[in-house]
């Protein structure tokens, strides 16, 4: 397809709406492999983070991980290659494994990677008619998993597409009104390198009477880019913000001197600016706030890790699923930590059919009322 076009022919304004939106300015493909910590010990910046590569980093990392790949029961591949990228496994998972009619904004490249992301976010029923289809490579990411099941993330975004920006002022053939009209909820990762198009987005969000929500994206990005990440908080317009531990002792750091980084001390922080704040804290759990309510939840299948890759996206999953149903908050941490156990038991961000029968008995088992999938 040429650029500007649209892998779905409909056009947004006259489809029903999403009721969920995920803005991802530049789609993203997923390389996971589970390694040996020989290979990280190779790479510049801590475990666990994510840190931009070019194109000529992420084609040796990928030619290295052949040498160093951790054979598993669990993984019939040494490595599985799929659609990525935080919100689209968010928007994924609400689509696939809650039923919630989801649709991404954003930007594909008209190469291989780019017919792979369509391919697999069309056959968990996302839609895509707002998905611009133009020349030139599609981005990539490989996630490294160690022994442990923790991950380290390299993106190569450089020279992808993606939906453009300038001066708040947004191109014809990218963010319009029609985009956002008819849908609740907008779902955003903080990012500085698409900051002016996440930035004109929650403004025709805003205008469209849409929910906002935002994840901090990795400790590194908060660390790096604390100032704006502060002045989009401090707005006012994001109404739910997603933080792990991590991310949420950078936010703090600097704040008032050298701070304690006290979770709770974060949750706080950002339940001042969102109507509802979550800290999730690995295998402690979570904790969110929302008014005056504070609660928090134990995790679930931890002690089945495999994968930590998706761990956060797909309790956001839950934890949405749960907002848009009416659920209280307590009830939104149980099924986000349902969620979010279902996607570390095997390998990648995308919930396997036998992990997502796993997630509906533990909501089962906890009271919580099973979703209903459209067949």
């Amino acid at each position: 397809m040429g650029a500007g076009a649209s892998p779905a022919t409909a056009n947004p304004a006259v489809q029903e709406a999403p009721l969920v939106l995920g803005l991802q300015a530049s789609a993203l493909v997923d390389h996971v492999a589970r390694v040996d910590w020989s290979l990280l010990d190779q790479l510049p910046g801590e475990r666990g983070g994510s840190i931009p590569v070019e194109i000529e980093e992420l084609e040796y990392i990928l030619s290295e991980v052949k040498t160093h790949v951790i054979s598993s029961p669990y993984d019939s591949l040494p490595m599985k290659t799929i659609a990525g990228g935080s919100v689209a496994n968010t928007i994924r998972g609400l689509s696939a494994g809650f039923g919630v009619s989801c649709g991404i904004i954003g930007a594909c490249g008209d190469d291989e990677q780019g017919q792979l992301f369509v391919s697999n976010m069309s056959s968990h029923a996302v839609n895509l008619s707002r998905l611009r289809m133009k020349k030139g490579p599609t981005a990539q990411c490989v996630c490294l998993v160690d022994a442990l099941g923790n991950r380290t993330m390299r993106p190569c975004l450089s020279s992808a597409v993606k939906l453009q920006s300038q001066n708040y002022v947004i191109q014809a053939d990218d963010l319009t009104r029609a985009d956002f009209k008819g849908s609740k909820w907008l779902l955003l990762r903080y990012g500085v390198i698409n900051l002016e198009v996440i930035q004109a987005a929650i403004s025709i969000a805003k205008q469209e009477g849409l929910f906002v929500s935002l994840d901090l994206a990795s400790f590194e990005m908060v660390r790096n880019f604390r100032s704006p990440l502060l002045q989009l908080l401090e707005s006012g317009d994001i109404d739910l913000c997603f933080a792990n531990e991590d991310e949420a002792a950078e936010l703090l750091r600097g704040s008032e001197g050298e701070q304690k980084a006290d979770p709770e001390v974060a949750l706080e922080f950002l339940a001042e600016h969102c109507r509802w704040a979550v800290v999730t804290l690995g295998s402690n759990g979570c904790m969110a706030k929302h008014g005056k309510e504070i609660v928090r939840v134990p995790a679930i299948g931890e002690a089945n890790a495999v994968d930590a890759t998706g761990a956060g996206d797909l309790f956001a999953s839950g934890f949405l699923y749960g907002l848009v149903k009416g659920l209280s908050l307590e009830e939104c941490c149980k099924v986000g930590s349902c969620s979010g156990g279902s996607v570390i038991r095997s390998l990648g961000g995308e919930v396997t059919p036998e992990n997502w029968q796993w997630m509906y008995k533990k909501m089962q088992t906890k009271g919580l009322t099973l979703p209903y999938i459209p067949k």
